[in-house]
């Protein structure tokens, strides 16, 4: 799937390209040439880093467990946006526009949960852009809640932490970020850190996901060390 728009700063309508694509010269020079470096450094740290172990990780695999399938399955689309701290609205457009063209990633049903969309903005590298970012996200939550999806954001001095290893900054990367993906099963320990999924969790996964919740709170507020 190769979807192509040029205006892409003014109608908030971003070329969303496979990670095969970013590798083909005759696709990527298509593009508005001061994005192609922005495309190429996205899916080189998908390959890099989500792709790859990590020391600090606190657990074996993938820094993302989910993403080398993806790849295999080519159900990853990376974007690049040239919005700057201004352009509030052009941001939130490029999301839902985002949003729409997520459902038609091709996939089978058993492998819908490997989409994903990753849009880089190369010029919010600063503390006001980053600010900026983190404002169209939340203002976008329930809209992607609603739709069953999750929307995260990577930036280069994130200082979320590790599920396994709390000292570990998993969300970092060479520029900001927002990342597209389905709520999956899998996602409890991040529902009970961020109460709003959880309505949206349960709703897709009503009995296992219960479950699955119940034994992350004790484990968040319960822990294994007290004896019990």
């Amino acid at each position: 799937m190769f979807m192509r728009n040029d205006s892409i700063h003014d109608c908030g309508r971003p070329t969303l390209l496979s990670m095969h694509q970013v590798n083909d010269p005759a696709l990527i020079s298509t593009l508005p040439p001061h994005l192609v470096s922005v495309y190429q450094l996205i899916a080189q740290w998908i390959t890099s880093y989500l792709m790859s172990n990590h020391a600090e990780l606190g657990r074996a695999g993938d820094v993302c467990p989910f993403t080398a399938h993806a790849a295999r399955l080519d159900t990853i689309r990376i974007g690049a946006s040239d919005a700057a701290c201004s352009d509030n609205n052009t941001i939130k457009s490029m999301v839902r526009y985002c949003f729409e063209q997520f459902a038609l990633i091709p996939a089978a049903p058993s492998a819908a949960q490997f989409r994903a969309i990753i849009i880089g903005f190369a010029n919010l590298s600063s503390d006001r852009g980053i600010a900026c970012l983190r404002i169209a996200q939340s203002q976008l939550k329930y809209d992607c809640l609603r739709r069953g999806l999750m929307l995260g954001r990577f930036e280069p001095n994130s200082t979320a932490r590790g599920l396994c290893n709390p000292d570990f900054r998993p969300l970092r990367s060479p520029i900001p970020l927002l990342a597209i993906r389905e709520i999956v099963e899998n996602d409890a320990a991040f529902a009970v850190r961020h109460p709003l999924l959880i309505p949206a969790y349960l709703y897709k996964y009503p009995a296992a996901g219960l479950k699955r919740l119940l034994t992350q709170t004790i484990k968040k507020f319960w822990p294994a060390h007290v004896g019990y």
